[in-house]
């Protein structure tokens, strides 16, 4: 996942591939909790990894449930068998929902028959969602429950004695026109008080998101709970139910992250279909409905039990008018369909959007405005006119600390698919958020994702032998979240194999023949020839000498050139070397020529040698850097200089850090982002 603030998407021409989505977080944190509240070991495979699932383990881990995790193998959970171990305890849920209202309802139901007081809270954000009509429906019950901020909000406290009773005479009342989660919390919570008789929910007002519900019935059914459905107005646990655990039990891939790709292959597979692997024609989760949606909008889509493959059909896509409460979460990327669509694409019935983890509503009209789409919302709808051809706009997006956002507005980059001209790039603020289900998503996205290189933004770090252009790189890599090229590795390792196997470091050919069967890995930093670790052999002092001597080889240069050019790649690349302004990436729009005296930088070589253990001499050091350095200027083939437009950066009396901030400040005025990128409101 990236840990930055911004991360750029370059303009995307196409895409295909396979995706494996990760777990479903909805039916993840069920069966979590089913698994916590059964007796026994319920071992838990295809767990989604994220922020709310995480919330979720460590609430149970805190209320006493034994969580054993295998990186390797699946989850065990030893569950509580309805008995409360702890009677006291404050748990912070973040923005998860899918915990906040199923753990309120059933620690609310365990204190009060098993006396107890448990706090719950979360992120400002999760204080700002309804909860009052669980809290109402759990004061029917007997619970005691109260607002320790707005009420209607969490955080919340619930309190109980042991030897109390709930009140499960009468229908437990319950509306179901703002969140489906209520009724879920209850029908997940009410066996534990259903041993002596019957209880019923009824629910008032139209049901919302029906197939949430439809998942909840079939993992209680997995946990041994028989649910009596009349329509979806009245609901009923019967007497004597008790959790029973399945043993073990496969989470589905998550289908409302399908919906992403789905859309991806819509846009842009336009030759191989982008597949994606965990969710189908088998799945029990109301958002694969999201294929239809796709196929009306034009994709081509055949579904398999367990995969989903889309091509794109028709193009422009064909704008909809659709009910979407039966796909709440998934609806909110065809909004972002509707950028690629002919005429204006109408959702409604989608009122939930204004209590998730932000307005989505508001939300989504606000950020598709940005990017130059004309956009009508009101209470429970949204409408969507694409941009005209000459009225993209790079936007920095907003996400809102709403993962769902990050991800559909991420499909605004493949604008040179709508002929935007120019193309634009889209900036993503505060990428992390995609943690809460999704953490490796823009990975995946760009796994997927092609464009042409021309179009990815590169920053080239050139400089002398020891000034520091590797860390700087390195630094400013990290910031923008971009690859790394360290054109230096590409000839050390050469040399490194060359001394190693005994060719002649003087015979140009001999030496590109090399080059081109070297069996190479890069890692981060790191670099694996022939599958071992040489990262540390490429800092001896032999093997630099012999790399700056055989870099002015022109056989092994063209060589090494179609290499370098391959590091070119969505979402963008930091690039240091001696020529990478000048000769392999000419049409860099920043270009930074870093410089440092002869003394420093021996002194800096000096320190990196005595750290390792390799005994040096900074006098011969310094010798040795301005020889380097003479032979790198006067070199026939691209002579270590500036390129013409490059931004000279001495770095002699800087920090790494005091460097960065300085060629991310340059990188920042070169950008098309009038606003820098800050948040907008």
């Amino acid at each position: 996942m990236y840990d930055i603030p911004f991360l750029d998407l370059p303009p995307l021409t196409g895409a295909a591939g396979t995706v494996r989505l990760p777990g479903s977080k909805s039916i993840s944190n069920r069966v979590l909790l089913l698994a916590g509240l059964c007796e026994g070991q319920t071992l838990v495979h295809d767990l989604l990894d994220s922020d709310d699932t995480r919330v979720m383990l460590e609430a149970l881990r805190r209320l006493g449930c034994g969580v054993e995790a295998d990186a390797k193998g699946p989850l065990r959970v030893t569950g509580l068998g309805g008995r409360l171990r702890e009677h006291a305890a404050e748990l912070f849920l973040g923005n998860a929902g899918t915990a906040m209202r199923p753990l309120t309802a059933a620690l609310a139901l365990l204190a009060a028959t098993q006396g107890g007081s448990f706090e719950l809270s979360g992120v400002p954000r999760m204080h700002e969602r309804p909860i009052g009509d669980l809290v109402d429906a759990l004061r029917q019950l007997g619970c005691g429950v109260d607002y320790l901020g707005q009420d209607g909000y969490p955080p919340l406290r619930l309190k109980g004695s042991a030897g109390g009773r709930a009140h499960t005479a009468a229908p437990i009342r319950v509306r179901g026109d703002v969140s489906s989660q209520f009724l879920t919390a209850l029908l997940l919570a009410l066996p534990l008080v259903s041993q002596d008789a019957p209880v019923t929910v009824e629910v008032q007002g139209e049901l919302i998101s029906k197939p949430y519900i439809d998942i909840t019935l079939k993992l209680l059914a997995r946990f041994g709970i028989a649910v009596q459905r009349e329509g979806w107005e009245r609901f009923t646990i019967p007497q004597g139910s008790a959790y029973r655990s399945p043993g073990e039990i496969y989470v589905e891939g998550d289908a409302s992250s399908a919906s992403y790709f789905v859309a991806l292959g819509a846009i842009a597979a336009t030759d191989k279909p982008v597949r994606i692997e965990g969710v189908g024609s088998e799945s029990i989760q109301g958002d694969v409905a999201f294929v239809d949606a796709a196929r009306a909008m034009g994709a081509r889509v055949t579904l398999e039990p367990n995969a989903i493959e889309v091509q794109r059909g028709q193009w422009p896509l064909r704008a909809i008018e659709l009910d979407c409460n039966h796909i709440p979460d998934a609806a909110m990327t065809l909004a972002v369909m509707a950028l690629y669509a002919r005429g204006s694409t109408r959702l409604t019935n989608i009122a939930s959007w204004r209590v998730k983890e932000t307005d989505r509503i508001a939300a989504m009209a606000a950020e598709l405005r940005k990017v130059g789409a004309t956009v009508v919302e009101g209470a429970d709808f949204i409408e969507v006119t694409p941009p005209a051809l000459s009225g993209w706009r790079p936007a920095a997006i907003h996400t809102y600390d709403d993962h769902r956002m990050a991800m559909c507005l991420s499909l605004a980059a493949f604008n040179p698919l709508a002929d935007a001209e120019p193309p634009v790039p889209v900036r993503i603020l505060d990428p992390r958020c995609v943690g809460k289900t999704f953490p490796d998503y823009f990975e995946t996205l760009f796994q997927l994702a092609g464009t042409e290189r021309a179009l990815v933004p590169v920053i080239t770090i050139d400089g002398p032998t020891a000034s520091g252009k590797g860390t700087l790189a390195s630094s400013v890599a990290r910031a923008l979240g971009y690859h790394t090229l360290d054109s230096g590795s590409l000839y050390r390792v050469t040399a490194l194999a060359a001394l190693a196997r005994g060719v002649d470091t003087t015979d140009g050919p001999a030496m590109a023949a090399l080059a081109r069967g070297l069996n190479l890995r890069f890692e981060g930093e790191r670099l694996w020839l022939d599958g071992q670790d040489v990262s540390g052999e490429l800092r001896r002092e032999e093997v630099g000498t012999t790399a700056s001597r055989i870099s002015a080889l022109p056989e092994l240069r063209a060589a090494l050139y179609a290499v370098q050019l391959a590091f070119r790649r969505a979402p963008g690349l930091v690039a240091d070397g001696r020529d990478m302004g000048t000769v392999i990436f000419p049409d860099a729009p920043l270009k930074v020529f870093l410089t440092a005296s002869p003394a420093m930088r021996a002194e800096r070589r000096y320190k990196q040698l005595i750290s390792k253990g390799i005994s040096a001499s900074i006098d011969e050091l310094r010798a040795d850097l301005e020889a380097r350095d003479e032979r790198d200027r006067n070199r026939q083939i691209a002579p270590l200089k500036p390129a013409e437009d490059a931004l000279l950066l001495d770095n002699s009396a800087q920090t790494v850090e005091a460097s960065t901030a300085i060629v991310l400040q340059w990188w920042a005025q070169r950008g098309p982002f009038a606003d820098g990128g800050t948040p907008q409101s």
